[in-house]
């Protein structure tokens, strides 16, 4: 399939949105079936890509948009989808040195309100050439504690080699998750595939044809800086991608396929698909791609992407904090994971400090750990090395283990109560609780960690468990072999829902279809559950 051309976005809501966003328009795709544009202005700034709005907490955000030239960003809130009162928030010139993206951060908002924006693009030379507005809405966080907090989480978007394919609908778990009309998403990582080359057609074992569109930056591993924008442009041509970021805010952090798969600081490459080697050279790359086409506070408060950092906390009310860690950026090399001496670990000395202060200084009711890979699942790389935490051998620490330990005697023994490990990474659904008396360490309290995806990518078999901390799988759903295209088997995306009242908190693992598969409550104020 040729590269789409793409038009204006398309934000649908449920009744109570109907209006200016259900008119926006959506992308060309020629030959896929998605939505065709509602208007084409010449010689004015086109917004094409849609907008988001990301790391929302209870008086701010930050929103984003790409032009298709030279322009200056503005952004206009209301309390309603009519416009009649609006404030207006002046953003960035955008231009080439961004890809021409940018993010007006939005600052002095009500809590726990409703907010409807529109985003228009100024022609530099002349004010008066505008684009088309561009809308969207989000909740700003609560902050009284009977409100309730949900949201939901996933990952692992585009991969393996299964893009979009027009003939299912696209990413069609999108409009599933903007139909539960969440708080905000949590994307666990793999937000892109830079290393996942799309095939125009991919011929399934059943003898069915999984068609992709495809793009030029899609044909070959992403090395250059504008092939990792075009890997991040990609997912936005998803007509239902646009629609969900113009409804529901996202936290994002990453993990390694926005670089290449596995990698970690200081590898050189010995694959012959890289003619750059140097990972940290790919690595400098993929951040700034991902600053530019994602809203993550921590980055764009430097240098729009160029500096910064992925860990932070974003605070959504009384009731919860997300830590968002980085376990890709301070990692040491993956190895066999048998040293009896690790500092470095998968978090870095600095990022591990800054989580302790971080925790220890929360009052929220819950701390979820945004975490990119699980703790206690054994996840190889190759023969002998491994990729995340856990390296297989049940007894005590070793390793990045130690690291982690560390963590969890510091949790214990410090009495930080309501805390919750989410992520994604392995491509199924699971859910381990983590308890000493199955430990080969024991001094922690028992935790929870709750795995859901893939979103939009290739499902896989079950990964072994890790004796280490104690783990037993209460709940999996995976599949029985290895690559299972979308078509074959369902995506999965996890909810986790806090009542006001109580303050409990109830964890959904999700099918794509609408299946609940796993449910727990959590109850608030325990060191552990």
């Amino acid at each position: 399939m040729s590269h789409p051309v793409p038009g204006s976005p398309s934000p649908a809501r449920r009744s109570l949105l109907r209006g200016s966003l259900a008119a926006s328009a959506g992308l060309a795709l020629a030959g896929t079936g998605l939505a065709a544009p509602a208007f084409a202005l010449s010689g004015r700034p086109r917004a094409e890509w849609g907008v988001q709005t990301g790391d929302v907490t209870a008086s701010s955000g930050l929103v984003w948009v790409r032009s298709d030239r030279l322009a200056r960003m503005v952004v206009e809130t209301s309390a309603t989808e009519s416009f009649r009162r609006v404030r207006r928030h002046r953003g960035p010139l955008i231009g080439a040195g961004t890809d021409f993206t940018g993010t007006t951060a939005l600052r002095g908002l009500p809590a726990g309100e409703r907010i409807h924006y529109r985003v228009t693009l100024a022609d530099p030379d002349d004010p008066r050439r505008t684009s088309e507005p561009v809308v969207g809405t989000f909740r700003t966080a609560p902050d009284r504690r009977r409100d309730g907090v949900r949201f939901l989480w996933s990952g692992d978007i585009a991969g393996q080699g299964w893009g979009i394919n027009p003939d299912i609908g696209g990413f069609r778990a999108y409009e599933e998750m903007r139909r539960l009309d969440p708080d905000f998403f949590l994307c666990s990582g793999d937000s892109i595939y830079a290393d996942g080359v799309l095939h125009p057609s991919v011929t399934l074992p059943d003898g069915r044809i999984w068609r992709n569109v495809t793009t030029p930056e899609k044909a070959k591993v992403a090395e250059t800086l504008d092939e990792y924008r075009g890997n991040f442009r990609y997912n936005l041509l998803d007509h239902n991608v646009r629609a969900f970021n113009a409804q529901v805010p996202s936290v994002v952090q990453w993990d390694d396929h926005e670089v290449r798969n596995n990698w970690y600081p200081g590898q050189i490459l010995d694959d012959a698909r890289y003619t750059e080697k140097d990972v940290d050279v790919l690595a400098a790359r993929a951040l700034r791609a991902f600053g530019e086409y994602t809203p993550v506070s921590t980055l764009h408060a430097r240098g729009g992407g160029r500096e910064g950092r992925m860990h932070r906390v974003v605070r959504y009310g009384p009731l919860l904090d997300v830590f968002v860690l980085d376990m890709r950026s301070y990692r040491n090399a993956n190895s066999p994971g048998r040293q009896a001496d690790d500092t470095t670990g998968i978090l870095g000395a600095e990022q591990l400090a800054w989580l302790k202060r971080e925790l220890a200084a929360s009052t929220a009711v819950w701390k979820v750990l945004a975490a990119d890979m699980p703790l206690g699942l054994v996840v190889p790389d190759g023969a002998a090395n491994f990729e995340a935490v856990a390296q297989g051998d049940p007894g005590a620490p070793l390793g990045r283990e130690l690291q982690i330990a560390e963590l969890l005697r510091f949790v214990k023994h410090r009495r930080i109560t309501g805390t919750l490990w989410l992520t994604a990474d392995v491509h199924y659904t699971s859910a381990q609780h983590y308890a000493p008396e199955r430990a080969a360490f024991q001094d922690f309290a028992p935790f929870w960690e709750f795995v859901s995806g893939p979103l939009a990518a290739g499902g896989f078999p079950a990964n072994a468990l890790d004796g280490t901390f104690g783990p037993e799988r209460v709940f999996v759903r995976a599949a029985e072999r290895a690559n299972l295209s979308p078509m074959e088997s369902p995506q999965y995306f996890g909810e986790v829902d806090i009542d006001g009242h109580s303050g409990e908190l109830t964890v959904r693992l999700r099918a794509e279809g609408g299946t609940v598969l796993f449910s727990k409550v959590l109850r608030p104020g325990l060191v552990g559950q």
